[in-house]
């Protein structure tokens, strides 16, 4: 079986840094991977120091990103296809002359988008 091309992802001096202040904070490695979009080899290899910038200093607590679990490249693509449904929703409101048709279509865009909430927060 062929294997997969490299993505050719890797991390930089400045994410060095966070990784070792998400690791010193507790983060999962598998969490701080899904954040940064690499393979988990490579939190791991900057865990073990076995990494390009193993003299990189931690970033600081109050510098890092909140912790994961993050959400996925499916998640956040069905959070745009909600959002650009919503603008549809708006651009209808805008071509129509009805107050009545107006409030129907923002009614629509705003169901969209919480109904979209309400779904990531059962995540």
């Amino acid at each position: 079986m062929a294997r997969a091309a490299s993505s050719g992802n890797s991390l930089s001096y400045r994410e060095t840094q966070v990784v070792k202040g998400m690791l010193l904070r507790g983060d999962r490695q598998h969490d701080i991977a899904a954040y940064f979009g690499v393979n988990g080899g490579r939190v791991a290899e900057i865990a073990s120091g076995d990494c390009a910038y193993p003299n990189a200093p931690p970033t600081p607590p109050a510098e890092l990103p909140p912790p994961g679990p993050y959400l996925s490249k499916f998640a956040v693509q069905s959070v745009i296809e909600a959002v650009n449904d919503a603008i549809a929703a708006i651009d209808l409101a805008d071509q129509q002359e009805e107050v009545a048709d107006v409030k129907a279509a923002l009614l629509l865009a705003k169901e969209v988008l919480v109904e979209k909430i309400k779904s990531l927060r059962e995540v």
